[in-house]
């Protein structure tokens, strides 16, 4: 499982500071050659009739302004050759996203469908404790099932939950949604901690120059920024 804070959401970090650097590059750019011009036409304008500017000077400063125009177009190249690049990036990491199971903040899953037999989710404690439990309650809000972990290290930790199966190993319960609240010990008393659910997957809509990407799941479209982990 890979954290998404990690080298994958860089890309997307990078692509955005490109494309601030590129603006602010473009407007200096900008910039310098109307005041090039400015200070030459203030020149040719103030100049002495009787002393008139040395022509090989003239020629000196057209030659000048060339060369500095040159280099700032050839900056530019750069910076849209980098911004491709970056863009392309995105793409392929975005397409490796796709039937992965990625870990987003909430509490409630679909549960016993084919495309989700059962529920993932994950949860982070920082500091042990002596007892966790995770109650499962049904979309109407009773009860159904209550999971004891017992005692847990600190750092993150996954759970998953599978509907109870009767005597023929169908469900006791209807498929549906579910949600789960993860409770740890906490000076003799239950407190509720945050919880992530796991979603597969479907496929990935790309905004402009990779920025805004969000993955697609049976459960809504969610921001990549909102993606926790990522796992098979």
């Amino acid at each position: 499982m890979s954290n998404v804070n990690g080298i994958n959401q860089n890309v997307f970090d990078q692509i955005n500071q490109t494309n601030k650097s590129s603006a602010a590059a473009t407007s200096q750019t900008e910039e310098d050659s109307d005041m090039f011009m400015r200070l030459m036409i203030a020149q040719l304008q103030n100049q002495d009739p009787s002393s008139p500017a040395d022509t090989a000077d003239y020629m000196q400063q057209i030659a000048t302004m060339s060369q500095v125009e040159s280099i700032n177009q050839l900056n530019t190249s750069m910076n849209e050759m980098s911004q491709s690049m970056l863009s392309s990036q995105a793409a392929l990491q975005a397409s490796s996203m796709v039937g992965q199971s990625v870990y987003i903040p909430g509490d409630t899953s679909e549960v016993g469908t084919a495309a989700n037999p059962y529920a993932n989710g994950s949860f982070n404690l920082e500091t042990s404790t002596s007892e966790v439990r995770i109650k499962v309650y049904n979309s109407s809000g009773s009860l159904v099932d209550t999971m004891q972990l017992g005692a847990v290290q600190q750092g993150e930790h996954e759970f998953a939950w599978q509907m109870p199966l009767d005597e023929e190993g169908n469900s006791s319960i209807p498929s549906g949604d579910y949600t789960f609240t993860v409770e740890r010990m906490s000076d003799g008393e239950y407190e509720a901690i945050d919880t992530n659910m796991a979603y597969r997957v479907n496929s990935v809509t790309l905004g402009e120059n990779g920025i805004g990407m969000k993955v697609n799941t049976n459960a809504g479209s969610f921001d990549v920024s909102d993606v926790k982990q990522i796992g098979v």
